[in-house]
């Protein structure tokens, strides 16, 4: 194992969050657009899923650095399937209540009640694209990268889950802050807040050993989200 790959790993998607935005900014600039990054942002449902391909590309050249291939971290299994489907609804509830109880929260907290949107505003093929293909490819790509890959191998750098867990739940809540960036210290301890119960499920995945459900999870909450924000808020 390359003893930098999971450190590089655990800040990969905060990094490629700022570099796709900076570069769609940079486009509005160009364009004229006035506040450029802001003018990016509500875009970060729509380059996410580069921020994955580019995620998937490094675990994999890493993961054959190993002599494996990335495909060894899915452990999807026809025989498991409905039993990870009813752990999936049962990690889809938890989801939901600790999304909706942290952003709640650290909008109380941050900013005396309701935080800003951090989704939609879109056109209708973006807010489609947000909805029909981030989720999945989203939701894959972040369990893959966090609990599939970096966990394991840190546990193995530091010789402790608990030191593991602790520095995936930061990189985790790090990477929020710049989906979307904005220039606004309030709105970048909202994001970084509110993701820090999701720390939650990190000990869970250590108990069960099943990424599977936790993909399944993670898709039917972000789903919900790019639904609920671009057609209902």
């Amino acid at each position: 194992m390359l003893i930098f790959a999971p450190i590089l790993m655990l800040f990969a998607r905060f990094l490629l969050a700022l570099l796709f935005q900076g570069l769609l900014a940079l486009v509005f600039y160009l364009g004229g657009e006035a506040a450029p990054i802001q003018s990016a942002a509500p875009w970060w449902t729509v380059y996410g899923t580069l921020i994955d391909l580019a995620c998937l590309l490094g675990i994999g050249f890493f993961m054959r650095r190993e002599g494996r291939r990335l495909s060894t971290l899915i452990d999807f299994n026809r025989k498991l399937f409905w039993k990870d489907l009813s752990v999936a609804l049962l990690l889809l509830i938890l989801f939901l209540m600790l999304g909706f109880g942290g952003g709640t929260l650290a909008g109380l907290l941050i900013y005396g009640g309701a935080p800003p949107a951090p989704m939609g505003g879109l056109p209708l093929w973006g807010t489609l694209f947000s909805i029909l293909i981030w989720p999945l490819v989203w939701g894959i790509t972040e369990q893959l990268t966090y609990l599939g890959y970096t966990l394991p191998r840190l546990q193995t750098l530091t010789g402790s889950s608990m030191v593991a867990g602790l520095l995936v739940a930061f990189g985790w809540a790090l990477q929020h802050t710049a989906l979307p960036f904005l220039p606004d210290g309030h709105f970048i301890l909202y994001r970084f807040t509110a993701t820090l119960p999701f720390a939650v499920v990190i000990p869970i995945y250590l108990k069960t050993r099943r990424l599977t459900p936790f993909m399944l999870a993670h898709w039917g909450v972000d789903l919900f989200s790019a639904v609920m924000t671009n057609f209902f808020m």
